[in-house]
């Protein structure tokens, strides 16, 4: 039989963009669940719409920030701890690219739980560890440190 007697199962499936400029990472310093926790500029992918296409949109809606997708950095899978009433923790699929910044709109708001962006070197990053959304944050900045770049070619949205 499937996932647990037939229930339907589906990870969140994510973007995340590692904006550079100057050595400095653009992050997120967000609410939630009562905390103030850092990230890349991330979320879900809508419907209808590419990978890349979430990512340009999630940097913007969370920074105020028009960027460049210059490469795909990776695909994470995580899965979540559970939080208080549930039984088992969330799956995602995050997908991580690399950019770079082209125009800023100070004046844009930014989407709701968004506290500010900014701008942090690695080092300022990982020392903030504890306040990361997830471990993905710092994987995703050690693997394009690290070099880690693929072409955007290699993904493929179909629309039929």
């Amino acid at each position: 039989m499937s996932y647990r007697e037939g229930r339907f199962w589906q990870p969140d499936v994510t973007v995340a963009t590692l904006v550079v400029d100057g050595g400095r990472l653009l992050c997120v310093e967000e609410r939630v669940n009562g905390g103030l926790v850092l990230n890349q500029p991330a979320g879900h992918l809508e419907p209808d719409e590419s990978l890349e296409q979430a990512a340009l949109r999630e940097t913007l809606e969370e920074t105020g920030w028009d960027v460049r997708l210059t490469a795909f950095v990776g695909a994470y899978q995580w899965k979540a701890p559970p939080r208080d009433g549930e039984s088992d923790g969330r799956h995602y699929l995050r997908f991580a690219f690399a950019a770079e910044p082209v125009a800023h709109d100070p004046a844009r708001p930014l989407d709701e739980g968004i506290v500010r962006a900014v701008w942090m070197t690695p080092a300022e990053l990982l020392e903030a560890r504890e306040r990361h959304r997830s471990p993905l944050v710092w994987q995703a900045v050690t693997d394009h440190l690290a070099g880690q770049r693929y072409p955007l070619s290699m993904l493929t949205h179909l629309v039929v």
